[in-house]
Formats: C-alpha cells, sequence, structure tokens
C-alpha cells in the first residue's frame, strides 16, 4: 500500500505537468492558427476588394447604359426603321448582359437578381414599345415610344438595381 502512495505520488504531479503542457501547446496552437486565418483574410481582401469594385463598376456602366435613354441615343444613330432598330436594341441588350455575366460571382443573389430584373424591364420595355408602333415606320417613331413607356414607368428596375450594387459595395467601405 506504501509503494501505491509513493506511486501516486510521483504519478499525480507529472499528469498535472503532462495536462498542463497539454492545455499550453493547444492554446498555441490556437492563436497561430488564428493568426494565419487573419493573414490569409488580409492577402484575400488586398486581392479581393479591387475585383469587386471593378465589378461593381461594370454593373454600373451597364445598367446606365441600359437605361432607355442612353440606349436608343447610342443605338439610334442611323435612319433605320421600326423593326430594325427594335433588333438593334434587343441585340445591344443581350451583348451588354452577356459581356457582364460574369460579374455576378462577385455579388449576393439579391443584388444580381435585381440586375436580372432590371435588364428583363427593359427589354419588356422595348417589346412593348414596338407592339405599338408599325414595323416599317421609322425607328424615330420607336424611340419615342420608348422614351415614352420610359417616363410613365413607376417601378424603375435600374433604379433598384443601382441602388442594390452601390449598398452592397458600401459595406466595404
Amino acid at each position: 500500500m506504501e509503494y501505491f502512495v509513493e506511486l501516486m505520488k510521483i504519478i499525480i504531479p507529472a499528469g498535472l505537468v503532462i495536462y498542463g503542457m497539454y492545455l499550453v501547446v493547444v492554446s498555441f496552437l490556437s492563436k497561430e492558427r488564428e493568426a494565419r486565418l487573419i493573414t490569409l483574410k488580409t492577402k484575400n481582401t488586398d486581392i479581393i476588394l479591387p475585383l469587386r469594385l471593378q465589378a461593381s463598376e461594370r454593373l454600373c456602366l451597364l445598367l446606365e447604359r441600359l437605361t432607355p435613354n442612353n440606349l436608343v441615343r447610342r443605338v439610334n444613330n442611323q435612319p433605320y426603321s421600326a423593326r430594325e432598330l427594335h433588333g438593334l436594341l434587343l441585340s445591344e441588350i443581350r451583348e451588354e448582359f452577356n459581356h457582364n455575366m460574369a460579374q455576378q460571382i462577385y455579388f449576393s443573389d439579391e443584388t444580381w437578381d435585381s440586375v436580372k430584373t432590371a435588364v428583363e424591364e427593359v427589354v419588356t420595355l422595348v417589346n412593348r414599345s414596338m407592339q405599338e408602333v408599325n414595323p416599317d415606320e421609322k425607328g424615330v417613331e420607336l424611340a419615342k415610344r420608348v422614351f415614352q413607356h420610359s417616363l410613365e414607368q413607376k417601378n424603375d428596375g435600374i433604379s433598384f438595381a443601382l441602388k442594390q450594387v452601390k449598398s452592397e459595395i458600401r459595406v466595404y467601405f
């Protein structure tokens, strides 16, 4: 029995020392891991933030270029028929949107959905304007209808999408 007590006098302090060392090592490794994560996040932010800013600039430019007034003024530079202008407007919308589709990876689903909705609203506005015009009339008549519908539109999807993009980018500043 005395042998057992002597053995316990040695084992218990040694066990406490080992347990204490274990706690110190775990704490050190945890702090080291946190420091590496912070360094990684900082490097990631240094790389990703400029890309996100560039993506937001491109989305804002896309939305500004697709506002009906800017779109019609940019495309309607020759005497087209309404049918030709309609095709050109839809083609320009598709090209602009497809050119900027990769920007969605930098934004939330809600923001990207608002951009898609804004583009769809512009397409709908152009198509609705075309339905009210004789296809063989001058493109100017279609342009007038597009401007008119644009002014009548109460829920402006482009303005909403621009606000979404800007508010998402403001989070980083």
